[in-house]
């Protein structure tokens, strides 16, 4: 932490304060339900142009990443985005944990994985397993007056995935189901969902274990199906 802490005060007086601001209130604005990133978590009253030039440098420098909302979910997803709605994660759960200064074993061994802000690790924990792949759009889905929310939906090839990320043995998604099934029932998509438990499927989704999130995502945008060697 101290190497990263030393590159952000390289520059200005003002422009360091506004990037470690910034980068200090990430963890805190995934651990809402609602995590599109918002300025007055930052700073009370604080608006975009108060800190664009600060998140920018976390972008450039590869310490976040910025997913972007999309409106609907069409191929190409960028035509859709919704630029000033987005979420930022950290390049890695590591770092998550440092600066919530969460002990390593609550993150990585036994029981306690993703006991302590497990919403948020598991999202930055999927978002960095897909980010390692090239050509793959990433942007979050979420309805207009409603707390209606996909976490991820990418763009595979021609192909979009939603993907709903999820933490415990207790995986309904009912957000997932209302726009696969539902609000984007005429799409004909299939959800993915990344939890702890196994390989599943039905009607209109997937489970797959997070530790294959990569491999499955990497293998949905060049083969028919990844899954059926899974039963």
């Amino acid at each position: 932490m101290a190497a990263y802490e030393a590159d952000i005060s390289k520059h200005t007086a003002e422009q360091t304060q506004r990037v470690r601001m910034v980068w200090e209130s990430i963890p805190a604005q995934l651990a809402k339900e609602n995590k599109k990133f918002i300025y007055g978590a930052v700073r009370k009253g604080a608006r975009a142009k108060d800190f664009e030039i600060a998140i920018q440098w976390l972008i450039d420098a590869g310490l976040v990443h910025k997913v972007e909302r999309t409106r609907d979910v069409k191929v190409p997803l960028k035509f859709y985005a919704d630029i000033d709605a987005f979420k930022l994660y950290l390049l890695d759960i590591g770092l998550l944990g440092a600066l919530t200064q969460t002990p390593s074993d609550q993150i990585l061994i036994g029981d306690n994985v993703f006991s302590e802000y497990k919403g948020a690790f598991t999202e930055n924990f999927v978002l960095q397993q897909l980010k390692t792949l090239v050509n793959l759009p990433i942007y979050y889905y979420s309805k207009d007056n409603s707390t209606q929310e996909v976490d991820f939906i990418a763009q595979a090839g021609s192909k979009i995935l939603p993907i709903e990320a999820k933490a415990e043995d207790n995986v309904k998604a009912k957000s997932l189901a209302a726009f696969i099934t539902h609000d984007f029932a005429s799409y004909h998509l299939k959800g993915i969902r990344f939890s702890m438990l196994g390989f599943r499927e039905q009607d209109w989704m997937e489970n797959v274990p997070l530790y294959a999130a990569r491999a499955y995502v990497k293998d949905f945008g060049t083969k028919t199906h990844f899954f059926s060697k899974k039963k």
